[in-house]
């Protein structure tokens, strides 16, 4: 590992403070994923969302000693060297112009420490699945390292090259840019010997002047590969390959290369391939139809050949490659529990990432981890499974639960209650419902012990229809309405009516993680549930009933006070205890006319406040009638005005200063230089901008998918569905799908109005909506029963569909009903 006198030769940087030497194991760039305080390196990174050197004192305060900040930073602690003295006594200070690039630079000098061969992998598509297959692939005759998950970018690629150790032969680690000059710096850190380029697609697009320039950014990784494993067929690729001169393996469906497919045949799940290799034909079968997993197999072959692997074992090797689940997934289980499902791979890197999302779950104090043997890790299974412990340890876990013949040889090192089976069917053999209850578990396994069918025994709603719930794309739309605000401008989130459907404590706890600063629910019972799932965020009641203020005291929630009655209301039910305080917040009416307090009201408003030293206000609000449309622009800012004028007044006669906020998610981007001290986010953050000007910069959250039931002929002049109201004009294929207005498809998509995707088709609904079910005109499409079918999501514009039936998308959201089973996922 690297010391911090290195460090400082290294990175050119100046040193503020140093008070002793401690071992540089870990490099972290997230506070929240902190495992290893004393033997890690914090690099404070400042983003278009965050900044890194906001966390650094408590960081501090959890133990991390080594830190590296930036000169230009504006964290008061850290401004002089007597503040630093001050507030880190023992703490090592470096400062450098880029904490990003000196991450960079110090991961490019230990991946220099080690001479293996190391295959770096880019291109559009297919990098993720191409280094998982690989790894799969290459396992029996190397001791693999590799990126975890799909860690390709600035950060990413540095925090998956900094775990190579001596024990290692090999490594494969993708690298994925977005524009011009980021592939040099990370080709310096991967510094690869040999060289895979998947194809060349639209993603990233924006960030290069055209199709070239991209390819030849991404070829400034293959620099000095001793060889290039490509596609011939994708000729851009071809031609900036010979350009570059760069030596390369070359394989083609259709012209002669150093591999060349002959032809191919679907066989029920599988694909025979003919190839043609060193003047001799061979035959390989797959156990993929796709097209896409056809050609990462082919790279994937083209790498095997040159190694020189004997045909039989190549065949007996793919033959074993599963699918490679491309997300992580969270939902309801048994009992009460709720499971973390990942099985994207078993490697300490993504052990290490998975622990971390299991620990910061609140919504249960018991935490399990069913665990299987740890594969290609490139250590010594002593050393491993020391590892794995201490791991698990760190992450105060209640149980462990371990598959797998090699784990369970070192079950002595797990410290806590421990049970273990030599495989999934052991395991699912003893496996009692009852002993799971009310707990969070987390299932991380490697594809061969298919723990697949272990979330089969744990699953709890088996309803074909499914709201997929997507917390990238609700972070990334979080970070988008941040990078609108000023640096001390709060944020409060809205999480009333289950989230906008998406399911309020998986949202309240993300938001949690994501430190925002409040959020806000509707009536008291949505406050308590997430209370009693460990939510410890200020939460605001927005509507509390007259009845609820004991159980606001009791779970500690601030109630929306907006009339006279309901002030009253909290004032009686204060306890006698006059050190007791509640928060409040006064909401004003300033032109909505739904609720709060008019001018006429704040004389007597003000007279019950200083009659009660219990009552503390701790913000002042109001609501925009028509923020998200231009023609109400002179109302906005004659309610703006008029709030600015009643908070005043209120503030100065309360003698002490208060949060304002009248932003809403469309103001935020139409009045940012109304932000105040607080804005309040809410359908944005799930991917609709009202006003439409910022639509293409956010992301659609949450996919409503449903599946098909049946397929059937309908003869010409018949009916579907009830009163008749669908006519088969013609002979006609009829798809029934799993999905009514109980569900929360609304009757009037019913009869032609709606419209779905099936395989990519578009297929209309005939007849009128059902309760539980609904038809669909398939004629001329491929479809067959169990196929998925998207109501709405990546393929179908909520706004638009919202637009054909006359409402807004906030009704289509909230209408997905409770029995559809939420899957949120991370990618």
């Amino acid at each position: 590992m690297i010391s911090f006198e290195e460090l400082v030769r290294l990175t050119a940087g100046k040193l503020l403070q140093y008070q002793q030497e401690y071992s540089i194991q870990y490099v972290l760039t997230d506070s929240r994923r902190l495992a290893h305080p004393v033997s890690s390196l914090f690099f404070a990174i400042k983003g278009p969302f965050n900044d890194g050197h906001r966390y650094i004192l408590n960081l501090y305060q959890r133990g991390v000693r080594q830190f590296v900040i930036e000169a230009n930073h504006t964290v008061r602690e850290l401004k002089s060297e007597p503040s630093l003295r001050q507030n880190f006594p023992e703490a090592n200070f470096l400062q450098v112009s880029s904490s990003l690039e000196a991450l960079q630079q110090v991961t490019a000098y230990h991946r220099q420490q080690f001479t293996l061969p190391v295959i770096g992998i880019t291109g559009s598509n297919g990098k993720t699945i191409v280094k998982e297959w690989l790894a799969q692939l290459l396992s029996p005759d190397e001791r693999v390292v590799k990126s975890p998950r799909s860690y390709n970018s600035q950060i990413g690629v540095p925090l998956s090259v900094w775990p190579i150790n001596q024990n290692h032969t090999l490594g494969i680690f993708e690298a994925g840019i977005s524009r011009p000059g980021e592939m040099e710096k990370l080709a310096k850190i991967i510094q690869p010997t040999l060289g895979i380029f998947t194809n060349i697609g639209q993603a990233h697009a924006e960030g290069f002047v055209s199709r070239e320039q991209k390819i030849n950014e991404k070829l400034l990784l293959f620099q000095h590969v001793n060889l290039l494993f490509y596609c011939l067929d994708h000729e851009a690729i071809h031609a900036a390959v010979k350009a570059a001169n760069i030596p390369a393996f070359t394989w083609s469906r259709y012209q002669p290369a150093d591999l060349q497919m002959m032809s191919g045949a679907v066989r029920g799940s599988q694909y025979t391939l003919e190839f043609r290799y060193q003047k001799q034909n061979n035959l390989l079968v797959l156990p993929f139809t796709d097209e896409a997993s056809i050609e990462n197999c082919l790279h994937c072959l083209a790498v095997l050949l040159n190694r020189q692997v004997p045909a039989p074992e190549i065949q007996q090797r793919f033959l074993k490659l599963a699918p490679v689940a491309m997300r992580l997934e969270m939902k309801e289980a048994i009992n009460g529990c709720y499971l973390i499902d990942d099985s994207y791979n078993n490697d300490l890197s993504g052990l290490s990432i998975a622990l971390d999302l299991l620990q910061n779950q609140t919504r249960t104090q018991k935490k399990t981890v069913i665990l299987s043997d740890l594969l290609e890790s490139g250590l010594a299974e002593e050393v491993l499974y020391q590892q794995v412990a201490d791991l698990v340890q760190i992450h105060g876990l209640n149980q462990l639960i371990g598959i797998g013949p090699l784990i369970s040889q070192h079950q002595q090192k797990f410290n806590l209650s421990r049970v273990f089976f030599p495989s999934t069917a052991d395991f699912l053999k003893k496996f009692n419902p009852e002993h799971f209850r009310n707990e969070t578990i987390l299932l991380k396994g490697a594809r061969v012990f298919e723990f697949e069918k272990i979330v089969n025994a744990f699953q709890q709603k088996i309803h074909g229809t499914v709201l997929e719930v997507n917390l990238d794309a609700l972070v990334h739309n979080l970070n988008f309405y941040r990078s609108r605000l000023a640096p001390a401008t709060k944020l409060m989130v809205m999480v009333k009516a289950f989230a906008y459907g998406s399911g309020s404590y998986e949202i309240a706890n993300l938001l949690q993680y994501h430190r925002v600063d409040y959020l806000a629910v509707a009536y008291t019972d949505e406050g308590i549930s997430l209370r009693e799932h460990g939510i410890s965020l200020p939460i605001m009641v927005m509507n509390p009933a007259s009845d609820s203020f004991a159980k606001l005291q009791q779970y500690q929630l601030e109630p929306e006070i907006y009339s006279l009655y309901i002030l009253e209301a909290c004032i009686q039910a204060l306890p006698n205890d006059l050190r007791y305080q509640q928060n409040i917040h006064l909401k004003l009416d300033t032109g909505m006319h739904r609720l709060g307090f008019t001018e006429a009201d704040l004389e007597e408003l003000l007279t019950r406040l200083a009659a009660t030293s219990q009552l503390r206000v701790v913000s002042m609000f109001s609501h925009l009638a028509g923020a998200d449309e231009v023609q109400h622009n002179d109302f906005s800012q004659l309610q703006i005005t008029r709030f600015r004028q009643m908070a005043a007044y209120l503030e100065t006669r309360l003698g002490y200063s208060v949060s304002k906020h009248i932003l809403n998610s469309a103001g935020i981007v139409r009045f940012p230089e109304h932000q105040m001290d607080m804005v309040r986010l809410g359908i944005g953050l799930y991917g609709i901008e009202t006003a439409g000007a910022k639509q293409n910069a956010l992301r659609l959250v949450g996919q409503l998918k449903t599946t098909v039931s049946q397929v059937k002929a309908v003869a010409a002049g018949d009916t579907v569905g009830y009163s008749r109201k669908g006519v088969a004009d013609e002979p006609k294929q009829i798809a029934t799908i799993a999905i009514g207005y109980a569900d929360g498809y609304d009757r009037r998509f019913g009869n032609g109005v709606g419209q779905v995707v099936i395989n990519g088709q578009r297929a209309s609904t005939i007849g009128n909506i059902c309760m539980d079910m609904s038809m669909l005109d398939v004629t001329g499409l491929e479809v067959k029963a169990g196929d998925s079918v998207e109501i709405f999501g990546e393929n179908s514009n909520l706004t638009a569909m919202a637009q054909k039936i006359g409402t807004i998308p906030y009704e289509l959201l909230t209408n997905v009903n409770g029995r559809v089973k939420r899957v949120f996922y991370t990618e």
